[in-house]
């Protein structure tokens, strides 16, 4: 069993500072994997990341809701050129820097989502050619 993150997921980065195990990477390129992302290999299940969301979007894999409501406000991330995912997001991450994110939309109160689609990109990223780890990672993660 892993960590999810999940398309809430809008990189923050605190997840990364907190990892024992460095095994949180953000996705590059970032249009495509607009997430970080948890190596299910190195993950040691500690659930040290899971409070350090300040968008609630980690879980436990056995834990990723199928029905999970909104509350209002929240925004949602996906690749670039996902139907309806046509809203830039700009924030700052906990250390202060701005974040950009293409494509999200904002999410009504009461919109059910099913998270456990969210699995397999935590998944594909590490085996069908996301980056995993690479040089300069870190400096990614205070993009």
């Amino acid at each position: 069993m892993t960590h999810i993150i999940t398309s809430l997921c809008l990189r923050d980065g605190g997840c990364v500072d907190v990892c024992p195990v460095e095994c949180i990477v953000p996705g590059k390129p970032q249009d495509k994997w607009p997430w970080f992302y948890i190596d299910p290999e190195v993950c040691i299940d500690c659930g040290a990341c899971i409070p350090e969301c300040p968008f609630e979007a980690i879980f436990t894999e056995d834990e990723t809701p199928d029905a999970f409501e909104a509350t209002g406000g929240e925004f949602q991330a996906m690749p670039v050129g996902t139907d309806g995912f046509d809203t830039p997001w700009e924030g700052n991450n906990h250390h202060g820097n701005t974040v950009k994110i293409e494509s999200t939309k904002e999410l009504e109160a009461g919109v059910i989502l099913d998270f456990t689609e969210d699995i397999q990109p935590n998944y594909a990223f590490f085996e069908e050619g996301g980056p995993g780890y690479w040089d300069g990672w870190e400096d990614a993660a205070n993009e």
